[in-house]
Formats: structure tokens, sequence, C-alpha cells
């Protein structure tokens, strides 16, 4: 039997619906060179393009391309084959329709991962906050339906991507200076201008990383009940962000314990009224 009558053979094994054993080879070839090809597509796209591009747009693009060949793969296969898809595209709308009902959460984190990934409040490694649901931390990356934050305490929570965008979105990193910003109360007795100045020259001196422009400011925000509240504002590199609060707190604090400057606690003053 020569090769062509084999051809022959396979062509007239009808499987169903007109669909031959030959028909079913030339498919099977023609969804493996499919495959083969998104995969080398897949790798070049990530040897070229990838690195010019954030982690995570970078591999949803990647996933389109890849899944994306493969399609169409599949619609050519129907095509030169002449098989008649109206019924299965029929049954497909229907079915297509229950499960949008069904699925209505994971067609908007879809379509909200595709608008973050088009937008991009935020990358791959940056440092955010979601005021609304009270997570801060590290973005490590942005998926097809949910991203992924690991908070400072090292644990790594999982945001459905629809309200991860509907959510305020506070970035910490994007700016590459910061500001860190603390309220201490002094006694009524105690000089104000005194005050501010042991303050700032203590911060010249201890705290190196603390920008000189714009300068440390001071401002008088209240007369309370029990001090005079002094807010302290000083901008520094965003790279010590981690320690600038604290270590501003424990410097106002030391500055005034050596000049002798104090730090009220509340009190009250109680008149009695004569009988």
């Amino acid at each position: 039997m020569t090769p062509f009558d084999f051809l022959q053979n396979l062509s007239e094994m009808e499987i169903i619906g007109g669909l031959t054993v030959l028909s079913l080879l030339i498919g099977g070839i023609i969804m493996a060179i499919g495959i083969i090809t998104a995969k080398i597509a897949k790798m070049l796209f990530y040897k070229y393009y990838a690195p010019t591009l954030p982690q995570d747009t970078a591999k949803n693009l990647s996933k389109i391309i890849y899944f994306g060949i493969i399609a169409i793969s599949f619609l050519t296969f129907t095509s030169s084959q002449g098989l008649d898809l109206s019924g299965l595209l029929v049954a497909g709308g229907i079915f297509a329709v229950v499960i949008g009902f069904a699925t209505q959460s994971v067609v908007s984190n879809l379509i909200s991962g595709i608008f973050l990934i088009v937008e991009k409040p935020a990358k791959h490694g940056d440092t955010i906050q979601l005021p609304d649901m009270g997570i801060s931390g590290a973005l490590l990356d942005i998926g097809t339906f949910s991203c992924r934050v690991r908070k400072f305490d090292g644990t790594v929570i999982r945001i459905p991507n629809e309200k991860f965008f509907t959510s305020n979105i506070r970035s910490l990193t994007v700016s590459t200076v910061r500001r860190a910003e603390a309220m201490i109360g002094i006694s009524y007795k105690d000089n104000i201008e005194n005050a501010i100045s042991v303050i700032k020259k203590e911060i010249e001196l201890t705290m190196p990383f603390v920008l000189r422009v714009p300068e440390p400011e001071f401002r008088v925000e209240e007369l309370g009940d029990s001090s005079v509240n002094i807010q302290v504002l000083v901008w520094h590199p965003k790279e010590d962000w981690s320690h600038a609060q604290p270590i501003l707190l424990t410097t106002i604090k030391r500055a005034l314990d050596k000049s002798g400057i104090e730090i009220p606690f509340p009190q009250r003053v109680i008149w009695e009224a004569k009988e």
C-alpha cells in the first residue's frame, strides 16, 4: 500500500458529523504547530520585550499571546476542514449566558485586571497602602484575577482585582522623598522658640539623612488643655521611610530632655466652690 492509498483510506474513515480520521490527524498537526509556535513566540517575547515592561504587564501579555495563537490554530483547523460549528456556537452561547450569571465576579475581576495593566497605578515591588481596607505592604504582582500584597508582618494577602481597582491606592514609593511628622507637647512655662531651636539642632546633628531643602518645619498646632502642641515635619529620601518616624520621635524627646524642657502629663485644674 502506497502512502497515497493510506491517506485515502484515512479520508474515508468517518468518525462523526463528516469528521474523518485524516481530518483529525491534520487538526492534530495544526494544533501541534500552533502550540510550538505559541511557545516560541512566548519565549521571544520574554527575551526581547518583557524586560522593558513592568513584570505584571509582561506576565499577562505573554498569556494573551500564548493562548491567542492556540485559539487561532484551532480556528484554522476548523475552517480548513469545513466543520460546521453553528450548533456548537448556539450551545456555547447559551452556556456562556448561564456561566456569565454564575461568574459575574470572575468576569469583573478579569476586566479590572486588564484596566490595572493599562492604567498601572502601581508596579511590582512598590510599597502601597489601601486605606479603605486597612492594608499596607509591598505589591508582589497583579494577576489575571487577583493581586498579591506582602504585608509588613510578612504575611501575603490576595486581593480580588475588582476590589483593588476600585479602592484608593496610596503609593509610598513613587515619590523620591517622603515626609515624616510628629506632634509634641511642651509646658506653658517653656519658651516656644527655644524648644523649636533645640529640636532643630538635634535633628541636624543626629539625623543626617533629613533633607536641608526643604528644611524641617515647625508649626504650633494647638494650645491644648495641658500643653502647647508643636508639629514637627521633616523630609527624607524614601529609602529611610521605615525608620525615620521612630528616630524622629526619639530625637525630639532627647533634645527636650537635654534642655530641661518639660513634656507635661495631662492635667486638670479643679476649683472648689466656697460655701
